[in-house]
């Protein structure tokens, strides 16, 4: 593996920036200024191009990661947000959350294509493993619409629950995973069908999902009442909820499925949920407020941004937080990048 670095999102409606941190000494490199409005970000698969929404602009910044220069911006649709490369890192999709659409855009030279109207409010994209389908979370008409990558058509929107806001799908492409945050429930999608089965009970409020990689487990943090439901993927079948802290929200599993992290946004905290006895561990603290985390590809490093500026790196072979690393005013995302030899 290549030098690996943290592009770590900031910023306000009226300006953004992303701060490169590496991973090997967790040093911030100098920020690169990008449009304002920016909350998310995406990475080629082959590392070379980070881009990130400018929801105020209408736009989306690409930049090369080589040397870290910002290219002109890509105008797609009204406000955009979510943001999915496909497996092959040939498209680069955009949620445009007010015009109820998703811009493709061509990686190799940076181009938007025609918008493909899906539902209202597509806040969450998720695309299966193999490349094939993209769906569109689409919060304000309670729908997900399924999206031909090959042709870039939308085909019929699938009714699930309550304000959907959040989504997942299992590694074998099978199952998409739907959370309902108005209902307390998840619905689970047949992939290859498109249908919806009924509903998975779990907590309320729920906010996130993800699924450990060998596709086993799902998890929903349940901000409304201080829990994670994992859901037996099997037989779409909830399991006991799992107590954490004040307002779990985001989360992330490390690589080799051991240890699900769970940042708590109301008691300034993160705790570790052993996966094979779904048993939460001590809380770890961080600084306030919490917003967001990632592991490192190596598994080796939980980064969780809070604070003003800040990027707490934890070590997860004993869960312990290291200094923070300065970045960015009001960081808000993450996403890694593998540089080569040759990058």
């Amino acid at each position: 593996m290549g030098r690996v670095i943290t592009y770590v999102v900031s910023g306000t409606a009226a300006a953004g920036a992303l701060t490169p941190v590496d991973t090997r000494t967790h040093t911030a490199g100098p920020p690169i200024v990008i449009g304002g409005g920016a909350q998310s970000i995406a990475v080629t698969p082959n590392g070379k191009t980070v881009y990130v929404p400018n929801g105020v602009l209408n736009t989306v910044t690409a930049m090369r990661t080589a040397t870290n220069t910002v290219l002109p911006p890509i105008v797609v649709g009204g406000e955009p947000f979510a943001i999915v490369v496909t497996p092959n890192g040939k498209t680069v999709y955009v949620g445009n959350t007010t015009s109820a659409s998703v811009t493709p855009i061509r990686v190799s030279t940076d181009s938007p294509l025609a918008n493909i109207q899906v539902g209202n409010g597509p806040f969450r994209l998720a695309i299966t493993p193999n490349g094939r389908t993209l769906y569109t979370v689409n919060a304000n008409d309670n729908t997900a619409t399924p999206i031909r990558v090959s042709t870039n058509t939308a085909e019929p929107a699938i009714p699930v629950g309550g304000f959907p806001n959040s989504a997942a799908i299992t590694p074998d492409g099978k199952t998409l995973y739907v959370g309902n945050r108005n209902d307390a429930t998840v619905t689970p999608i047949h992939v290859p069908t498109n249908t919806a089965g009924p509903p998975i009970p779990v907590g309320n409020n729920p906010a996130a999902i993800v699924v450990t990689p060998n596709g086993k487990t799902a998890y929903v943090s349940n901000q409304g009442d201080n829990t994670v439901t994992p859901i037996r993927t099997a037989t779409h079948t909830p399991l006991a909820p799992i107590p954490v802290e004040h307002q779990p929200f985001d989360m992330g599993v490390t690589p080799n499925g051991r240890t699900l992290y769970v940042l708590n946004s109301g008691s300034d905290t993160v705790t570790p949920i052993r996966v094979a006895t779904n048993t939460a561990g001590a809380p770890i603290p961080v600084p306030h407020p919490p917003f967001t985390l990632a592991i490192t590809p190596d598994g080796k490093t939980l980064y969780v941004t809070g604070g003003a500026n800040l990027l707490t790196p934890i070590r997860i072979s004993n869960n312990h937080p290291g200094i923070p690393i300065a970045v960015g005013e009001e960081p808000n995302a993450i996403a890694f990048a593998t540089l080569r030899r040759s990058q």
